[in-house]
């Protein structure tokens, strides 16, 4: 059985690469290479796996899950442009990608118990775009 809880938080980023010139970087990221940044209402999905405890009936208790999220990821995300306040993005281009598979990272050791196990993080960039990263 698959449990999914949704969380959003809102922030801002720059999809550059340094070693590249303005020119390539405009070519490859389009108006994402904006110096300046631009901000996301970013909505994140998270699945997790498991049987129902026979006792509870619940994969894991759902308040716990809002709980992991909102600590292991809205808080250190929300409101904070990734480039300058959330490493790895001092150094990784904060791509919805990148984004993603950082939050897989984050959520991983937290949630892997018990029997249960991270299925799959969806994080929309915006309404219509969206990454589903699966662990490697």
């Amino acid at each position: 059985m698959v449990v999914t809880r949704k969380v959003e938080f809102s922030a801002s980023h720059i999809c550059r690469n340094p070693e590249l010139s303005d020119e390539e970087n405009r070519r490859l990221f389009g108006m994402a290479a904006n110096p300046h940044g631009h901000g996301h209402n970013y909505v994140l999905e998270v699945s997790v796996e498991g049987q129902p405890d026979p006792v509870t009936g619940m994969v894991l208790d759902l308040k716990e899950l809002k709980e992991v999220l909102e600590r292991t990821v809205v808080e250190p995300f929300d409101h904070r442009f990734l480039n300058y306040e959330v490493p790895p993005f001092d150094r990784v281009i904060p791509t919805a990608e990148n984004v993603a598979r950082d939050i897989w990272s984050r959520l991983e050791s937290q949630l892997n118990r018990q029997g249960r196990k991270l299925r799959l993080v969806r994080l929309y960039e915006t309404p219509d775009l969206y990454v589903d990263y699966l662990g490697e």
